[in-house]
């Protein structure tokens, strides 16, 4: 991750062939919003991706929250999310979403599509995401059964958030955290698509519970690892999973999450080959129908 001129910040967004929205969702300073400027990387990249703006817009610039543009790849592309603080020293804390336009059912007229209509309710696993906030170096995204922070490199977990944009409607997930002040409790269940916990409140995570429910919930099973500090990583499965320290008031310093049907997960496994911390406050969301957030 590069750094631009003037206290701007930049991330890399790698697309397939395909028609993109990139919407500006949210900003931390909604008085002063982040501009976010939006490009191409790539030497000759143009010719084969067009960014489409509106008709009284002069360039790829997205002025603040509800702003939008397209994206046009004629083939697998980059793109640079650039995000711009107003004023020296202003915010650069911004939620970018880029997502898929997927083109119409192409199924020939007077042809009953009963399989592909079931499939649909099939859930795409790989489409889910786990965003926690460390510590020190912001939001941070993995994809399912991967580790936030973790044994590799312990951080303490200020709040959680799944992403699931293409969640079928027969399972959902919903979690809740606690912790250690003022009086220990857990948080409201929070749905998918929603924050739990803190942002730069120095208040750590010292619980955690994940519960499966819908119509499709006894066909799949949670696997939730969990490092509390100074504590063994610790492993449950079910359709309900908490987890604390033997106090309950140890700091979560990483988490696994894995959903996958009953009877598929796996056995623990080795911690993963460390791997280069992203830059503080970057947060990048990338799911299989390319739904990116990027907060800088």
């Amino acid at each position: 991750m590069k750094r631009a001129e003037s206290g701007a910040k930049r991330k890399i967004v790698d697309i397939d062939r395909g028609l993109f929205l990139v919407r500006y969702s949210d900003a931390e300073d909604g008085e002063r919003p982040p501009m976010v400027r939006v490009s191409v990387d790539g030497v000759g990249a143009d010719d084969e991706t067009v960014i489409i703006l509106h008709p009284d817009a002069r360039a790829a610039v997205l002025s603040g929250p509800g702003t939008a543009l397209a994206v046009k790849a004629m083939a697998p592309a980059r793109l640079l999310v650039e995000v711009t603080p107003q004023t020296a020293g202003g915010s650069t804390a911004a939620t970018v979403k880029v997502e898929a336009l997927n083109p119409g059912d192409t199924t020939t007229a007077g042809v009953e599509a009963r399989e592909p209509a079931a499939a649909a309710d099939v859930p795409d696993l790989d489409d889910l995401r786990i965003l926690a906030h460390i510590a020190g170096q912001g939001d941070v995204v993995v994809r399912r059964d991967e580790w936030l922070a973790g044994p590799l490199a312990p951080s303490r977990v200020e709040g959680l958030e799944i992403d699931w944009p293409r969640k079928p409607a027969g399972l959902d997930i919903r979690y809740a955290v606690k912790f250690a002040r003022p009086q220990g409790a857990l948080s409201q269940m929070t749905e998918i698509g929603k924050f739990a916990g803190t942002r730069g409140r120095a208040l750590p995570v010292t619980g955690i519970v994940f519960e499966l429910s819908g119509d499709q919930a006894a066909d799949y099973a949670l696997s939730v690892e969990a490092l509390f500090l100074g504590s063994p990583a610790m492993r449950s499965t079910g359709q309900r999973v908490m987890a604390s320290g033997p106090t309950s008031r140890e700091p979560l310093v990483g988490i696994r999450l894995n959903l996958e049907p009953v009877g598929r997960i796996d056995a623990p496994r080795q911690p993963p080959e460390q791997k280069s911390k992203p830059s503080p406050k970057v947060r990048v969301f990338r799911a299989r129908q390319k739904q990116v957030e990027a907060t800088a």
